[in-house]
This record gives structure tokens, sequence and C-alpha cells, in this order.
């Protein structure tokens, strides 16, 4: 079996499970992807070298793009869509540009860029992107059930869609990011995948991963008051993680209104070993699982 169909047969759950990225950059590279995409593409080795040892450490996440369909690489100059999107919440923004070669990106200043420093890159945009996970030779489950997602959006909603290399979560496949809140979903069909981009400006829970701007017992954290508490305003919480190795982690979840929820997260195992992808060997199947959530402090 496919690693997405045993990891939702054995109900492993979603939250908590987003990679890590204050910023995320995304570059347009059309043609065929590897399974280390940015090394084992048709960018530049130098570049791509680059950009790993220029975004490491700084909280920005560099991912590729290309349009959903056919993508052939024609080994010519042309410019290329890129993307830039700061995530934490009340200061989220995107900002979009177009170069005629990779090689510009190298100028961009990592270390503001990562700290939600405005203006490095392009002009600013209002809009939303869903970057669908769709690196079949990084994982199977991705090309297979990512591609028609993104081919299907595409029709409808143009450039807000993109196929994106690895974003953690092959298991989870259909898998993707909404950009610039950086809330990453899985487990997506076709309706689900347009309500992220039609919907109004509220989060979605169903089906959410968490957002990437937070650690992943924070995400769990974030997710579970959330839905108790019904907060839909992707600025209203904010998100503070303390390591309890014994016990789990303690986190702070606070509201722009002044309310503060504590948020006890535990691991749990869900089920005996299982390969947390189609080419992986076993691991233990374990999930992050927020055990209480209290009011400390009220409005």
């Amino acid at each position: 079996m496919r690693c997405s169909a045993v990891a939702e047969g054995i109900g492993e759950p979603l939250a908590g499970t987003a990679a890590t990225a204050q910023t995320w950059l995304c570059l347009e590279q059309p043609g065929p992807w590897g399974r280390d995409a940015l090394a084992a593409s048709h960018l530049d080795e130098g570049v791509a070298r680059e950009l790993t040892r220029l975004s490491a450490g700084t909280g920005v996440r560099v991912v590729l793009i290309r349009r959903p369909g056919s993508h052939p690489d024609r080994h010519r100059p042309v410019p290329r869509h890129v993307y830039l999107a700061h995530t934490a919440p009340g200061r989220t923004w995107l900002e979009r540009t177009t170069v005629q070669d990779p090689k510009e990106l190298l100028d961009l200043d990592f270390v503001q860029a990562g700290a939600g420093v405005p203006g490095g890159l392009g002009t600013p945009s209002a809009e939303r992107l869903l970057l669908v996970c769709t690196n079949g030779r990084r994982d199977v489950c991705c090309a297979l059930l990512g591609r028609p997602v993104a081919a299907a959006l595409a029709g409808t909603h143009g450039e807000a869609v993109w196929e994106c290399t690895h974003i953690g979560g092959h298991r989870f496949s259909p898998t993707a990011v909404l950009l610039p809140t950086g809330y990453a979903y899985g487990r997506l069909d076709v309706a689900a995948a347009a309500r992220l981009l039609d919907g109004g400006p509220g989060v979605v829970t169903e089906g959410c991963r968490g957002r990437s701007t937070w650690p992943l017992p924070g995400q769990a954290a974030e997710l579970a008051v959330r839905e108790q508490e019904r907060v839909s305003d992707p600025d209203a919480l904010a998100v503070e993680v303390v390591a309890n190795p014994a016990e789990g982690w303690l986190t702070t979840v606070s509201h722009v209104d002044g309310r503060v929820w504590q948020v006890n997260v535990v691991e749990r195992e869900i089920a005996p070993p299982r390969a947390a992808s189609c080419t992986a060997g076993l691991t233990p199947a374990v999930g992050l699982a927020a055990t209480s959530v209290r009011l400390r402090v009220a409005a």
C-alpha cells in the first residue's frame, strides 16, 4: 500500500506536521525535479548550492514551483516567477517579481527576509497562493495524488495555483501550503483545495496540518485553541512553546484580545511502525495531541 493510504488507514493525525518556515522563497523552475529538487533539477548547480547555503539557519525555506500540467524546460532564458512570503501573524506579506536568471536571487538578504522585513523582493501582492506538492521523485504519492488536484484548480484559479517541490509529509498527500499565512494542509481533494482560495480570510482548520511559523507542538496547540474557541482570524493567535521532555510540551497560546490559554501537547504512539514515505523503512507511528486547553487569562 502507498504510504498515504497507510497513514489515512491508521488515522495518523494531521495537526503538528507542517514544515517549519518563517518565510518561503518560491522560484519557478520548469522541467523535471529529482529527489533533492534544488540540486537535482535543471537549476544551475552553483545557484542551487548558494541558495541552500544562504538560506540555512535564516528561517527561509526555498521551494521550486512550476505551472500545473505540461512543464517542459526548453533550455532557453525565460522570465521566472518568484514569490517571497512571510508567515508571522499580524505581519504576513507576499511579494512577487520575475527574474531572467535565478542567480539574481543570490542578492536577496536572507536574514532580513527570514526576520520578516518586507521590501526585499519585487512588488507587494494581496493575492493568495496555493502550492501543491507534486515531487514524485521524492515520493510517488505526491505525484499520483497532488498533480490531479493542481491541474483541476489551474483552469479556474490561474497563477494562484502552482506545483511545488517537497514540503514534508508525503504520507498526507495530497499536501499543500497556503501563502502568505503558511498554513499547510493534507488529504486534500479539489473541493477542499478550492475553498482555501475562494473562502474568506479565516483559517480553515479542516485538514490543516499547522502554521509553518510555529514549531510542531505549537502548531498542534494553535489548532486546538482555534477549534475549541472558534477562532478563525489568522492574525489573532501567537504561540510560545516550552519543552518539557518528561511530560511533553507546555505551550502558551495568546489572543490579541488579551486571552491566554495553556495547552499541554504530548506525542503518542498511534499504531505499529509504518513507512513514513513509500521508499522509507519502518519508523514509529506517532502523532501530537493537545491533552488539555485551559484558559489562563481572560480578556
